[in-house]
């Protein structure tokens, strides 16, 4: 397996898994992503300022947005960060194929990042999750990632934010 930067042609490939992670939401009354977000044209952008990955294992089975920079919805937290006044890695839509779970590829697209944040010499990798979506805090937990409060998307919907602190 492998992973590299999306390209323009996985946009179908990507977001059939979104819309099977809409549905396992949807079936699972997780009311995240239920509003026609993320769409074509998020993952465009995202892959047009080229923080969109593919995880590939002959074909594309995991995506994430990843990115080294300061989201503007963590800085304001009900709580508080581990981190303050430093960069950090975020990561968001993150999403593996359903016929694959069990198999750690989404412990995969986060090796990568941790990794690729070690490389840069960031310290720090902020996430956020749904507060319904146990699954997701389950993972996060138990890879080392500490729930540091309430944020609120730009859509004005509450999410748990996660930090992990990377050794140094």
């Amino acid at each position: 397996m492998n992973i590299r930067k999306s390209m323009e042609p996985d946009i179908l490939k990507i977001m059939s898994l979104i819309h099977q992670a809409q549905k396992y939401f949807k079936q699972s009354h997780i009311d995240q992503w239920q509003d026609g977000y993320p769409n074509s044209e998020t993952i465009l952008d995202d892959i047009h300022k080229k923080y969109s990955y593919v995880l590939i294992d002959e074909d594309i089975v995991g995506t994430m947005y990843f990115a080294i920079e300061a989201d503007p919805c963590y800085s304001v937290i009900q709580g508080n960060w581990l981190t303050c006044q430093q960069p950090y890695a975020v990561i968001h839509r993150i999403v593996v194929d359903e016929t694959r779970k069990g198999q750690n590829l989404a412990y995969q697209l986060l090796s990568y990042v941790i990794h690729e944040c070690e490389q840069k010499e960031i310290r720090s990798i902020r996430i956020d999750t749904h507060e319904d979506n146990l699954s997701m805090q389950r993972f996060l937990t138990k890879h080392g990632f500490v729930a540091c409060g309430t944020i609120t998307l730009a859509s004005g919907a509450p999410r748990i934010g996660f930090e992990k602190i990377l050794n140094k």
